[in-house]
């Protein structure tokens, strides 16, 4: 089965963020992500990866003033200084913590601002970041969202990421699949893996509806998990998702399909 990456930003926030390591590793996972790492001194994060024996998966690029609603900064005219110096940051930081990529998220249509408009700035920007972090390292990735739960997220579906990783031209730039939005905003989920997963860099998952853990909704994770290791899928899944109660008590699921 696929290897699963505890997502510290959604699981076990039960517990202060920087204790979640350890509890992931005696949970009995082996690779963690989350969405922002800059709040935190990266020697200590490095030091709580290595403490606890865990591999850091993922972390995103700065994605604005997340407190103030933007959820992504790519996407938006005018911030390109902003957004550059965020890839810097993000390699700082996926550099100490060993991590081997980053998702970009493309950020909510800001008011008054085309879609065309919109697409143009979110193309420069990945062809400004994906030589930067190719030369580092570490491999770029950009997430389709529902607007379900974000409306104005301007990446939303599987085809559109597609073409935008067809027009910035870089082979470090792949998509980050999360089953959970693309249930959401178009279903068809193991023909588009099967069918794009030379492109796909990532899995996240989710069940729906509720974005809790698999098992929970209406998405056949026993039999999609199996697909996904049988089309030959060998990265990592993030477990991006809110349990439905306490964190451990809904691990079930993992141990339930061999994994």
């Amino acid at each position: 089965m696929p290897k699963f990456a505890a997502n510290l930003s959604m699981l076990f926030t039960e517990i202060d963020f920087l204790d979640r390591f350890q509890a992931a590793a005696q949970a009995g996972f082996k690779g963690v992500e989350y969405l922002f790492p800059y709040a935190y001194d990266k020697r200590e994060l490095a030091a709580r990866l290595r403490d606890n024996g865990l591999v850091q998966v993922l972390h995103n690029l700065p994605a604005g003033d997340w407190g103030g609603g933007e959820r992504g900064i790519a996407c938006h005219p005018g911030r390109g200084k902003a957004f550059q110096e965020g890839v810097d940051h993000a390699i700082e930081y996926a550099t100490a913590l060993g991590c081997p990529q980053v998702n970009c998220l493309a950020g909510k249509v800001p008011e008054g601002v085309s879609a065309e408009q919109a697409r143009q700035t979110f193309v420069e920007n990945l062809r400004y970041a994906a030589p930067r972090l190719a030369d580092a390292g570490i491999r770029l990735l950009i997430e389709p969202i529902n607007t379900y739960d974000i409306p104005g997220f301007f990446l939303n579906r599987t085809d559109q990421a597609l073409a935008i990783l067809d027009e910035v031209g870089s082979p470090n730039l792949k998509v980050q699949y999360d089953i959970y939005h693309a249930q959401r905003m178009e279903g068809e989920l193991a023909s588009t893996i099967s069918r794009n997963l030379a492109r796909i860099g990532h899995i996240q998952l989710a069940d729906n509806p509720g974005r809790n853990e698999p098992g929970t909704g209406e998405i056949h994770y026993p039999w999609l998990l199996r697909h996904i290791d049988r089309a030959g899928y060998e990265g990592w899944i993030g477990c991006e998702y809110k349990p439905a109660g306490a964190t451990r008590d809904g691990l079930g699921w993992i141990q339930a399909m061999g994994a």
